[in-house]
């Protein structure tokens, strides 16, 4: 029993590294949508704030669909690594050192939950 996707978000260059983004994703990969939005309401990470909005978004776009968002679940969440910032950091004896800020692109697709048919069983 496969579960199509039906409303997708993403945020692009998101200013968070992947890594610190995928610690939180990790944990609502196949939950449904009213329990990770209660974790990350919780969850005392920058991660979880950035998130829970792209969340909010995915569950407006089934919305707009006319899906009810008691059944939805979260089938994709992922955090892709994006663009690079880089600065200059003035330094010691007229040198500098670049500094490296990372970005990622947050990803969530869900799915919408079917009813168990008595055929299915």
């Amino acid at each position: 029993m496969s579960i199509e996707v039906v409303s997708k978000a993403v945020h692009k260059n998101a200013r968070i590294s992947p890594l610190k983004a995928s610690q939180v994703l990790r944990l609502l990969r196949g939950k449904p949508v009213e329990y990770a939005m209660y974790q990350l309401s919780f969850m005392n990470k920058k991660a979880a704030v950035i998130i829970k909005n792209v969340l909010k978004s995915a569950v407006a776009n089934a919305e707009q669909k006319g899906i009810d968002p008691t059944k939805l679940v979260i089938l994709e969440a992922k955090a892709d690594k994006g663009i690079m910032f880089r600065k200059w950091m003035p330094r010691a004896h007229g040198r500098a050192t670049m500094m490296r800020k990372n970005t990622s692109h947050i990803t969530i697709a869900l799915g919408e939950l079917q009813e168990a048919t008595e055929e299915a069983k």
